[in-house]
């Protein structure tokens, strides 16, 4: 649900007052701001705002598009790897299947080694 127009948009007074001082001065440094819930305002644009994403702290420089959004919005808080493809699952169940099976280091393969099942010495039919 939307904020009500006639509350106006949402900011932190710290990080507002902080935004109009460097306005003020004419200065262009990062803001560290933990307030993902602030809206983006017109006077924060062409600054630099250190948005916490809950383990550090991203840059995201305020252009004139982003006026009426939250700050958090542009600082997520997931890593998203992405889907694996059935070719990928096919790769992964064909390397363990090769690192298990025969002719692998340790396993009983085509050398008949001690232990060796039936059928690795003799032929069949009996000497």
């Amino acid at each position: 649900m939307s904020r009500s127009l006639k509350k106006g948009p949402f900011v932190d007074v710290p990080l507002l007052e902080k935004v109009e001082v460097m306005n003020r001065g004419g200065e262009k440094k990062v803001i560290k701001t933990w307030s993902r819930r602030s809206t983006v305002v017109p006077e924060m644009v062409g600054h630099t705002l250190a948005v916490h994403n809950g383990r550090k702290f991203i840059p995201v420089y305020i252009t004139e598009n982003m006026v009426g959004h939250k700050l958090g919005e542009f600082a997520p808080t997931r890593l998203f790897k992405g889907h694996t493809t059935k070719a990928d699952k096919a790769a992964q169940v064909a390397a363990a299947a090769g690192a298990v099976g025969p002719g692998a280091p340790g396993g009983a393969g085509a050398g008949g080694g001690a232990g060796a099942g039936p059928g690795a010495g003799a032929p069949k039919g009996g000497a």
